[in-house]
C-alpha cells in the first residue's frame, strides 16, 4: 500500500490536505513539530478526528542554530519561515524514510503567505529538504508542477485543487463537505511572528546563546535587562508565578515580597549585589505594597544557597521601567 507522511499543524489547510489524500486510498501518518515558539495546538485532536496516527517531533539545538543566521532571512519579525519550513521537511523526510513512506503531504496554499508560500519559496523548501517532486500540496496542486505521486499514479491530479491566495471560502466549504470540524484558526501559530516576543528574543540572542529553558522563559512575565549578563523576570499573575517557579534552574535567584500579595521574581544570569537589589526593587514595585515607603523582600538562590531579605523603597525603581524588553 502507498504511504504518505502528512504535516499536521492542527489548522484547516493541513487537515484538508491529509483528508484528500487519504480519500485517494493512501495510508496517511501524521507528523507535528514542537519548539519553544509553536506547539501541537489542535494537531492531536485533528489526528483523532481524521483517524490518522500522529508522531510529534521536538526541535532543540538545531532550531537555536537556525535563529542565529537563517539562510533565507527573517520575515517581518523574528520568523525565519523558509528556513524553518525547510527544517520541518528535512525532519519529515527522515520519518518518511524510517517508516518506508513514499511521499510528503502538506496543506500549503500557493500565495497564502508572502514569505513562505510563494512559488519561489515552495521550490526552495523542496530543494533544501531534498524532497524535490516528493511534496504533494493537494490544495494548490493544479497550479504547481506535476509531482512524483501524480506521475506514478498514486494520486489522480483531477481530484486535486487549484486554490490560490488568502481567502478561506473554498477551504471552509470543503471542510463542510468532508465533515472536518476540529481545526485551529489561522490567527494562531508561531510566536516568532509576534513583535513583542520577537523583541525579547532579539535581546536574548544579542546578549548570550540561550538554552531551551531561556527560550521558554521569554513567554512569561515582564522582562527587564539590568546588565549585559543579567535579566529580571516579573510574574504578572498567579499562573505566571507558577510557570516561573517551574522554570527555575540552578544559579537563579528567586524573590518574593513578605506580607503582601505580589509577583514571583526571577533573576537569571550574572549575580551581583546591585542586581539582586534591583530585582528586589522590581518585586516591591509590582506588589500590593507598592505605595508604602518601605517593604521587605525575601530572596534565595536556587537550589540551596544564600537566603536573606532587603528593606526596599518601591518607588525607587520607577525609572527602570524604560528598560523593559
Amino acid at each position: 500500500m502507498v504511504k504518505a507522511v502528512a504535516l499536521l499543524s492542527g489548522g484547516l489547510d493541513s487537515s484538508l490536505a491529509a483528508s484528500i489524500v487519504k480519500g485517494e486510498g493512501v495510508e496517511i501518518l501524521g507528523v507535528n513539530f514542537i519548539s519553544p515558539f509553536f506547539g501541537p495546538d489542535k494537531a492531536i485532536e485533528v489526528s483523532k478526528e481524521l483517524e490518522i496516527p500522529l508522531k510529534i517531533i521536538r526541535f532543540g539545538e538545531d532550531y537555536i542554530n537556525l535563529l542565529y543566521n537563517p539562510k533565507y532571512g527573517f520575515g517581518k519579525n523574528m520568523n525565519p519561515c523558509i528556513d524553518c519550513h525547510s527544517l520541518m521537511f528535512k525532519k519529515a523526510r527522515g520519518y518518511m524514510e524510517e517508516i518506508g513512506a513514499n511521499f510528503i503531504v502538506t496543506g500549503e496554499v500557493l500565495g497564502s503567505r508572502p514569505k513562505s508560500q510563494s512559488r519561489e519559496a515552495l521550490s526552495i523548501i523542496e530543494r533544501e529538504s531534498g524532497l524535490t517532486g516528493l511534496i504533494l500540496r493537494p490544495l494548490s496542486a493544479k497550479r504547481l508542477p506535476l509531482t512524483i505521486p501524480e506521475e506514478r499514479g498514486w494520486i489522480k491530479r483531477e481530484n486535486l485543487l487549484d486554490i490560490y491566495g488568502r481567502s478561506r471560502r473554498r477551504q471552509l466549504d470543503l471542510a463542510k463537505q468532508l465533515g472536518i470540524t476540529r481545526f485551529s484558526t489561522p490567527a494562531g501559530g508561531c510566536l516568532l511572528t509576534d513583535p513583542i516576543f520577537s523583541r525579547r528574543l532579539r535581546d536574548e540572542l544579542l546578549h548570550k546563546r540561550p538554552t531551551l529553558s531561556d527560550l521558554e522563559l521569554l513567554k512569561v512575565g515582564r522582562h527587564f535587562r539590568i546588565s549585559e549578563k543579567a535579566k529580571v523576570i516579573v510574574g504578572r499573575n498567579m499562573r505566571e508565578n507558577l510557570l516561573l517557579r517551574n522554570l527555575l534552574r540552578n544559579g537563579d535567584v528567586l524573590l518574593e515580597v513578605k506580607g503582601y500579595k505580589g509577583p514571583l521574581v526571577l533573576l537569571r544570569g550574572e549575580i551581583f549585589p546591585e542586581g539582586v537589589i534591583t530585582a528586589a526593587s522590581l518585586c516591591a514595585r509590582y506588589s500590593d505594597g507598592r505605595d508604602l515607603s518601605q517593604i521587605e523582600v525575601n530572596f534565595k538562590t536556587i537550589p540551596i544557597g544564600e537566603e536573606g531579605s532587603f528593606i526596599i523603597n518601591p518607588g525607587m525603581v520607577k525609572e527602570l521601567e524604560a528598560e523593559m524588553v
